[in-house]
Formats: structure tokens, sequence, C-alpha cells
């Protein structure tokens, strides 16, 4: 199984609030994570770099290998972390009501344990089938879910920033989580919405499906962002157990 990312400024944000990790423990398995930060001044970026610094950190010297025990871990390091980046935001004022939107995957050979919070989104690409894996938790996609308004229309409505779920804003946080069964030729992309809110599906699916290297198609898929406006950092990560990554 091979793995690429790319993370970028974009085009209007003076500092890139996304903040991206690799990290593989002790018995082999790999933990990717994308955390998306929230919050004025420096408030995003320092939410977020904690949340992948830390989680990352705590991962690696650890021997979990099994769905049930890395799902007990996970939850018990979002709760820690959620404390933590709140015990920060309340020590100094120009970090106040920072947080942090994250979306993971933990690799095990052929399955994967996909967990999100917020609005950062895990794809799937199967035989010629691109879907998200992971639910927005925003308010636009809360409207959709109660008919209220399509998918459409959510691309482009004014709020559809606003999210519902974050880490480091409540005084407790749960991470939705579930878990695949990869077969030969699939693709997963993990992304911030920077990439999700200007790029459509079929441009996603189509430089997955091309013959470019995996590192390739992280950097087209970063341009498309920044083609399309780069209104706000970009970050993907993309997992591919038949690709090489590019020098």
């Amino acid at each position: 199984m091979q793995i690429a990312y790319r993370t970028a400024i974009g085009k209007r944000r003076q500092d890139n609030e996304d903040s991206i990790g690799i990290f593989t423990n002790q018995s082999g398995v790999t933990l990717a994570i994308i955390a998306d930060g929230i919050g004025g001044n420096q408030g995003g970026d320092v939410a977020s770099e904690m949340a992948v610094a830390h989680m990352g950190h705590s991962f690696q010297p650890t021997t979990v290998k099994t769905i049930d025990e890395t799902k007990n871990w996970l939850q018990n390091q979002i709760s820690s972390e959620n404390q933590d980046i709140r015990d920060r935001s309340e020590q100094y004022l120009d970090l106040k009501g920072m947080g942090t939107t994250v979306v993971l995957t933990v690799i095990f050979d052929q399955t994967v344990l996909i967990g999100n919070i917020g609005d950062s989104r895990a794809y799937l690409l199967r035989d010629h089938v691109f879907s998200q894996v992971t639910e927005d938790h925003s308010l636009v996609n809360e409207l959709v879910k109660r008919g209220e308004l399509s998918k459409q229309a959510a691309r482009v409505h004014p709020q559809k920033n606003v999210i519902t779920r974050s880490l480091g804003i409540e005084k407790a946080v749960q991470i939705d989580m579930h878990y695949l069964e990869l077969t030969d030729n699939d693709m997963l992309l993990l992304c911030s919405d920077g990439l999700s809110d200007m790029v459509n599906d079929d441009q996603i699916q189509a430089v997955l499906e091309s013959d470019a290297a995996l590192q390739a198609k992280c950097d087209e898929l970063i341009k498309l962002a920044n083609d399309a406006g780069g209104l706000d950092n970009i970050s993907v990560i993309l997992i591919d157990d038949q690709s090489e990554v590019a020098d």
C-alpha cells in the first residue's frame, strides 16, 4: 500500500491552517491524518498542529493492531486532545475559540478504519465509482438530510462552511468511526474542504483514474483547486495499494 500527500496554502489565505501527518506504530499499523484549523488570529493553525502532532506522537509507541483496540485508543485520544486544545485556548487570548476538523484513516493491511470530525472528508474510488465515505458535520449537510436543500445548492450555500462539530470547541466530542475492507485497485482520498469546495467529484475522479503516479495525482488535485480560485488551504492524502509514489 502506497501513500502520497500534499498541502498548500491556496491563493487567498496568508497562512496554512491545515496540518497533515503520516505515522506508523510498533505493530506496523499506519495512521494518516488531516486537520483543518478554525479560529481567529493564529488559533486555527495551532489547533490543527496540536491535533496532528499529539495524535501522531501518541500513536507511534502503541502496539494496537486490531479494529477494536484502535477504536478505543482513538476515542480516548480524541477526548484527551479535545481537552488539550480547550485548555490552550483558555490560556491565550489570541487562541480563544480555536478548534479543528479531523479526518483520518488507520491502515491494517487491507482493512482501514476511517474517522472524522467536521467537514474534512474521506472518499473511496472503487470500480470506477467515486463516493464520499464520511458524513459532514455541517449546517448545510443537516439541511440536505432534512430535504430542505439539494446537494447542488449546498455547494454554493453562503453558510456551507459552518460546521456543527469540531475538535476543541465543545466540552465533549465524538468522532464518527467505521471501517472498510479494501479490494484490489481501491483508492482512498482524505482531504480538507479546500479541495472538496473547489473541485467537483467528476474532476477528482478523473485525476484519480489517470495514469499519473500517486504523488503527481496529489499535485494535480492541488492545482485544480488553485485554478478554481484557491479560496482556502488545500490538503490531500491518497492511499493506493497498487501505485508507486513518484520521486
